[in-house]
């Protein structure tokens, strides 16, 4: 009776050691998709918080409209009506004048996304042509609630310069009329040098 259950625990162990064995031998899917390095590995040193301030020209009309509305209704009475869909290719620059130095371009589409006020959805990327900042872009997404005074979007990303971004823009608009609007951005974001 001995010997048969020495020989019982002795089976059970060499299952439990065999098991061990093959689950520590075997990488898990998260292991084989994606594994944790340090930021260093990405040649990043430290992270830093820059604030960046210019104006935005979004011209809606005429022979050089920077919006284009591409999925409009057909019977209209306002240039803005719920569901309008606008693709962009904003100058931003340094001034407010839309012939001072130009810093890059915001790309991308807004919606207009309420039925009782003016609101959108902005779904742009601040792309930079100046500077230390050439070559990289800014994420923008979120509610634009067009006349409140002061307008916060977060930043949700970017790239170059400002891989690993976050952070939030801040748009306040500085003049405006039936095709032109200038808007002045002051966007804080963190991010890695």
């Amino acid at each position: 009776m001995a010997s048969s259950m020495l020989k019982t625990h002795s089976f059970i162990l060499f299952l439990i050691l065999f098991f061990i064995t093959v689950i520590a031998g075997r990488r898990s899917d998260s292991e084989v998709f994606g594994k944790y390095i340090s930021i260093s590995s990405l040649g990043l040193k430290r992270e830093r918080l820059s604030h960046l301030h210019f104006y935005f020209h979004d011209v809606i009309s005429g022979k050089n409209a920077t919006a284009i509305r591409v999925a409009p209704l057909t019977n209209r009475s306002s240039p803005f009506i719920f569901g309008d869909v606008y693709v962009v290719d904003d100058p931003l620059t340094i001034e407010p004048d839309v012939n001072s130095k130009m810093v890059g371009k915001a790309q991308g589409s807004y919606v207009v996304v309420s039925q009782g006020e003016l609101s959108l959805l902005m779904v742009l990327n601040f792309a930079f042509t100046e500077g230390k900042y050439n070559g990289s872009t800014l994420s923008v997404l979120g509610r634009n609630e067009v006349l409140s005074a002061v307008r916060e979007m977060p930043i949700v990303g970017g790239s170059g310069v400002f891989r690993f971004a976050r952070g939030y823009a801040q748009a306040k608009t500085h003049s405006i009329t039936q095709i032109h609007a200038i808007v002045e951005y002051n966007v804080f974001v963190f991010h890695y040098c």
